[in-house]
């Protein structure tokens, strides 16, 4: 099996709702955000490729237009936790990367959620 994975990066906002007052996250706040997602096959294409990492320009331009820059409580209509965006942003490429079969977010070097399905 090969597995190959690409990062991209962005800068936004959020606030969680519904936690404590005093929850840093209930605040409005501000992180660098890392996706990473995984593709995967049983043998590499005719090119040598898993999947040509230029195939996945529609993964940046959205994360440079939807995300980068944004408060995330104004682009996603549920809680912006990594958990639900990692979920979120598998399921919105997965029909058109099928190979895809995980995405990894974080919001700082150390915390970090996979999703996978």
């Amino acid at each position: 099996m090969f597995t190959i994975s690409k990062e991209f990066y962005f800068s936004a906002s959020h606030q969680l709702e519904g936690l404590s007052d005093n929850h840093p996250c209930a605040r409005l706040h501000g992180h660098n955000y890392t996706i990473r997602v995984f593709l995967k096959a049983n043998a590499p294409n005719k090119d040598g490729f898993v999947q040509d990492y230029n195939d996945l320009q529609p993964i940046t331009d959205w994360v440079h237009t939807v995300l980068d820059h944004r408060n995330l409580n104004d682009v996603f209509d549920f809680q912006t936790s990594v958990e639900n965006m990692s979920k979120y942003i598998f399921d919105l490429f997965k029909p058109r990367f099928p190979l895809l079969f995980a995405v990894e977010m974080s919001e700082t070097p150390k915390t970090n959620c996979r999703y996978e399905a």
